[in-house]
């Protein structure tokens, strides 16, 4: 399926990502911790911008958005336009990061709260890091090698073990040498192949397929709405009985009603945009506020991209199969019945690359697939032994030398890489994946989102209100994961109808989510209202109340008329894109 001039542009990539890591690597001692985890601290905006988006660009991308294409439109764009959320992490939460020098989120929730904070927040990063993006990373390196290179084997593993394994233990490699310095700089070169790559594969599969007013009249205009029902048609408009609610609630599931977006997705943004240490570690890493910043626009505009570069060519493969334009995509993604299987749409992207791009350019998209994959695996093994090294290692022993904490976290790294090769017979086993992973990260962030924002924002708020905050709302988002994970995972298991647990089971994600926002709150602001005050001395400059003239006098000083003008235009595109996918235009 490759030929040779696709493979020695393989082999041309690889070439330049190990010359760049080398670079980085002898360039810069990783001797002490700010070098290894936060490169230093040196890192311009352009860096910063790229490898924000280059972490956030991984296998979800590859594997489920596309996927999500094929099978819903584009209706998980809603995600895709977070982009003004790096507005927010550049705009609101930097300044507060930056003047605090911390090395974690976690830390600064330290910093904001207590160390008990700090401890149940790393605790549960890294359990969720290692379990799931880790897990995703792997088993999207499995599909695109075995949708690629089906025939490839070695040592009696197939395309699909081989694939995964040569992509976790390079990765692996050069960030446990490298650490973020290395991350960083290979990132921002495989933003640009991935970006080129993703863009050609628009490009082909529109010329193939005829345009876009064709590819439009084949998939139907509702597959461009970003808007979906709140009440499907042929639904009963009821919510009475429980059972009638509850079937509703399983069809939303696969439709994305709009009120879930309109609520509930800025939450699960913010809270990955601004407080998840996988994606602001790379702003920490800035020389200083305004490069922090300035990456974070940039990345911003990054962000607008995927839209165009995976959910379009999910569509196109959708009506390249439909149609029956290629025999071979009908042939393994449309059923008996004419519509999509849902298990085959997350070979969307890759089954592009194979059959709608010439030899040549296919080698350059691989690269590009490649480069996602490595990417988004380098990002969370360097974020998970940051947390592991800076959060409890280094507490736990006291005095340890910077050298030995840099040894500590490519140790760490190591295990990680160890974990995720352990990972994989799980990850090959289940189905639906994608769609579990997302139920986990809904499930997860409301409480994380809640502590960072409302204590940033209200200085009254206390660490017993954090914690009883973060307690409240991961027991009912491990609740909920615990009576999804048997559906999800056991073929044919299913709740008694109309029981307990099939009605929680069958509420949209989106809403449960929103209701473990709404109740963190709640217990957040009534827990620490009802106990002491905390020292405002000691949360100096850490909340909007706490900043002093010369804290906002320092921030001032970062900007200048050209991020704002750059920040405005962002929120414009996004905009116009709204406007254009809101069905408006797609009568």
């Amino acid at each position: 399926m490759l030929g040779t001039i696709d493979w020695i542009v393989i082999i041309g990539y690889f070439a330049l990502i190990a010359g760049i890591a080398w670079w980085s690597i002898k360039t810069q001692k990783q001797k002490t911790t700010d070098q290894y985890f936060l490169a230093g601290r040196h890192l311009d905006w352009f860096i910063v911008g790229a490898s924000i988006f280059a972490s956030n660009i991984g296998s979800e991308h590859l594997v489920g958005l596309a996927g999500s294409g094929a099978t819903d439109g584009v209706a998980m764009a809603h995600y895709e336009l977070h982009a003004w959320c790096l507005l927010i992490l550049g705009w609101v939460m930097v300044p507060f990061y930056m003047r605090s020098k911390v090395f974690t989120m976690p830390e600064f929730l330290e910093r904001r709260f207590s160390p008990k904070a700090r401890t149940v927040l790393s605790g549960i990063s890294l359990v969720a890091y290692v379990l799931t993006k880790i897990a995703v990373g792997v088993f999207a390196g499995g599909v695109v090698f075995s949708t690629l290179l089906p025939d490839v084997n070695l040592f009696g593993l197939d395309s699909f073990w081989v694939g995964s394994i040569v992509v976790i233990l390079i990765t692996g490699l050069y960030t446990v040498i490298g650490g973020l310095r290395a991350v960083a700089y290979t990132e921002a070169i495989q933003t640009i192949i991935l970006v080129i790559g993703s863009v050609l594969v628009a490009i082909f599969g529109l010329h193939y397929i005829g345009g876009w007013s064709k590819l439009r009249a084949i998939v139907g205009p509702e597959m461009f709405n970003l808007w979906k029902p709140l009440i499907p048609d042929g639904v009963a408009s009821t919510w009475a009985p429980i059972k009638e609610a509850g079937r509703m609630a399983w069809y939303f599931n696969d439709n994305y009603p709009w009120l879930g977006m309109l609520f509930c997705a800025p939450i699960i943004g913010l809270w990955y945009w601004c407080t998840d240490q996988y994606i602001v570690q790379r702003a920490l890493a800035a020389k200083n506020e305004t490069h922090a910043r300035r990456g974070s626009i940039a990345a911003s505009y990054f962000k607008l991209l995927p839209l165009f570069i995976f959910i379009i060519p999910g569509i196109i493969c959708y009506g390249l199969a439909v149609s029956g334009e290629l025999p071979v995509l009908q042939q393994q993604l449309i059923g008996p019945d004419g519509s999509i299987i849902r298990d085959q749409a997350q070979q969307a992207f890759p089954l592009m690359v194979a059959h709608v791009l010439p030899i040549g350019v296919r080698g350059l998209v691989v690269a590009g697939l490649l480069a996602a994959l490595m990417s988004s695996l380098a990002g969370v093994f360097n974020a998970c032994s940051t947390l592991f090294t800076i959060d409890f290692y280094s507490r736990l022993k006291k005095g340890v030398s910077q050298e030995n904490l840099v040894r500590i976290g490519r140790i760490a790294t190591i295990v990680m890489v160890l974990i995720g090769l352990a990972w994989l017979p799980v990850i090959r086993g289940g189905k639906g994946l994608y769609d579990y992973l997302q139920g986990v990260q809904s499930y997860l962030a409301p409480p994380i989102f809640v502590v960072f924002f409302a204590g940033i924002l209200n200085k009254r708020l206390n660490a017993k209100g954090c914690l009883a905050a973060l307690g409240t709302g991961f027991m009912l988002g491990l609740f909920r994961l615990a009576i999804d994970t048997p559906v999800k995972l056991i073929p044919g298991f299913q709740y008694s109808e109309g029981s307990f647990f099939w009605i929680i089971n069958n509420i949209f994600f989106q809403y449960y989510s929103l209701f473990i926002f709404i109740v963190s709150v709640v217990v957040m602001y009534a827990v620490s209202y009802l106990t002491e005050e905390p020292d405002y001395q000691k949360i100096a400059g850490l909340t909007f109340g706490t900043v002093t003239e010369e804290h906002k006098k320092t921030t001032r000083a970062s900007w200048n008329k050209v991020d704002v003008v750059a920040s405005v235009i962002v929120c414009l595109l996004i905009v116009a894109i709204y406007i254009y996918f809101s069905g408006i235009f797609q009568k």
